[in-house]
């Protein structure tokens, strides 16, 4: 699928743009991906959305190899989902002859959407995809083609996983940069599972965090676990956002600790790890799953700098009205850059930037549609 001409003073030759250094954020949203680019301190969002009235739900910019690689979870209403990908930063779009991902006949099953997308920290060519229903597939191609990592789907506990209220996805991948055959995934609602034999067998990952919905609220599995960020600085801490609770693991998700003390609620969706400073992360608290708007109708992002001993509101820039923009899991996302740019989207249609760890904000976009998806990279 070919993309729209890149807006005004983007509208060059690929080689040149490929070689130009700038910010690239990826919006996925329910009608379409829009790109917005920044040089010195200048955004501009090309000049119509690609995928144009396809729900996109997740977005990777791959910057492991010479050439940045961008792939999109796009899902038509008449052809269905499908992985796309991209070689000259959104200028074009590639769509394999044959599905990207699909699932196997004997599973009788079929693909609803691709959640997550997500390179391995670890293997220059591999790329994960999270999919609903909850599976988990593997590309050695960089995102051309997958194949199902069979032994998560045959899970012998799969026959008790329970949708979430957005359906059965598999939403988080984490990979290890010190280890390949190291995996963390989390399911809506199943929780958290991880393998260290690079996929051949998968173990709950949920002791400490609670299902308040559940009879039994400290389940073996069956949590709602709705995002999950590994730390910058210890790969082995991890801080997850549930359905009501925020936690951090100090061991690699064996173990977890309520960490939600000092925030207006503990319910919400989008949990972010700061890239390069540690005990560093980001959360956007939402009323309740009955009221599912910002805490105290106000927009606010809140940051820890101490693994969650405590937490920081951050206001400056963002409106300081009754808000009502949810922020779903996927919906913030930090760059590369130091200091951080830090990026989220709401359901509002609003896209909020800051260019210095979260200290201040300004609005980039407005009166998109729903925004499901944000990626950020420094490319070139």
């Amino acid at each position: 699928m070919a993309g729209c001409r890149l807006a005004g003073v983007w509208d060059k030759d690929v080689t040149e743009v490929i070689g130009m250094a700038e910010k690239l954020l990826a919006v996925g949203t329910r009608k379409g991906l829009f790109i917005g680019r920044e040089r010195g301190g200048t955004w501009e969002f090309d000049e119509s959305p690609y995928f144009n009235a396809q729900a996109v739900y997740s977005v990777a910019i791959d910057t492991r190899g010479e050439r940045p690689r961008l792939l999109a979870g796009g899902d038509s209403a008449h052809w269905g989902p499908s992985v796309f990908h991209s070689d000259d930063l959104g200028r074009t779009w590639a769509e394999p002859a044959q599905p990207a991902v699909k699932f196997p006949k004997d599973t009788g099953a079929s693909l609803e959407r691709v959640w997550q997308l997500h390179p391995a920290a670890a293997e220059p060519d591999v790329v994960y995809a999270g999919t609903e229903p909850a599976a988990l597939y593997r590309s050695e191609d960089r995102g051309e083609s997958f194949e199902l990592v069979r032994p998560l789907w045959e899970h012998p506990t799969r026959s008790k996983w329970v949708p979430g209220g957005g359906g059965e996805g598999l939403h988080t991948v984490l990979t290890d940069k010190r280890d390949p055959r190291a995996v963390t995934v989390a399911v809506s609602t199943a929780g958290v599972f991880r393998t260290s034999d690079g996929g051949a067998s998968w173990e709950p990952s949920n002791s400490g965090v609670s299902a308040v919905f559940l009879p039994d609220p400290n389940p073996e599995f069956g949590q709602c676990v709705h995002k999950v960020a590994r730390d910058a600085a210890d790969p082995d801490r991890l801080y997850l956002q549930n359905h009501w609770g925020v936690y951090r693991s100090d061991d690699a998700g064996a173990h977890w600790t309520d960490i939600g003390e000092g925030l207006p609620s503990t319910f919400g969706f989008a949990a972010v790890a700061h890239p390069h400073r540690g005990e560093t992360a980001y959360v956007f608290p939402i009323n309740a799953d009955a009221d599912r708007v910002p805490a105290g109708r106000r927009c606010r992002v809140y940051r820890t700098a101490d693994a969650g001993r405590s937490w920081e509101p951050l206001t400056s820039g963002l409106p300081q009205e009754d808000h009502y923009g949810t922020v779903l899991r996927d919906a913030m996302c930090t760059d590369d850059a130091d200091p951080a740019g830090v990026y989220f989207g709401n359901r509002n249609g609003e896209v909020y930037a800051s260019a210095d760890d979260g200290d201040n904000w300004r609005q980039l976009a407005s009166h998109l549609p729903d925004v499901l998806c944000v990626r950020a990279a420094v490319v070139g």
